[in-house]
């Protein structure tokens, strides 16, 4: 199987794809639920709340902040992290857009 070429599908599609990509690891729901949970920027221990490694942290962490649903702060030595509300608002925008799409006109076919 060859790789995907994301040139091939439109700036939606690719879109969608990276954001459902955000939510095909538990950790990384298990990170956005904290951060929803605590409704602040969160400067404690991700690993402890979790409960995986730091470096698998760091990686979900990377994942969440390049795809821009997250921020983060350097405050001292520690990164506080939060939810980039602009982004997640588009997000949710984008994907309530495509699961909105009605199957209802679709003859039963198969």
């Amino acid at each position: 199987m060859g790789l995907t070429k994301a040139e091939m599908f439109t700036d939606q599609q690719n879109e969608i794809a990276l954001f459902a990509k955000v939510f095909g690891h538990p950790a990384r729901v298990a990170i956005l639920q904290q951060l929803f949970k605590i409704n602040a920027c969160y400067c404690g221990d991700l690993v402890n709340e979790i409960g995986l490694a730091q470096p698998t942290i760091s990686q979900h962490l990377k994942e969440l902040k390049h795809l821009g649903l997250i921020k983060g702060n350097v405050e001292g030595t520690s990164v506080c992290y939060c939810i980039n509300k602009e982004n997640w608002t588009k997000m949710k925008e984008t994907m309530l857009q495509f699961l909105n799409q009605d199957v209802s006109h679709i003859e039963d076919c198969c």
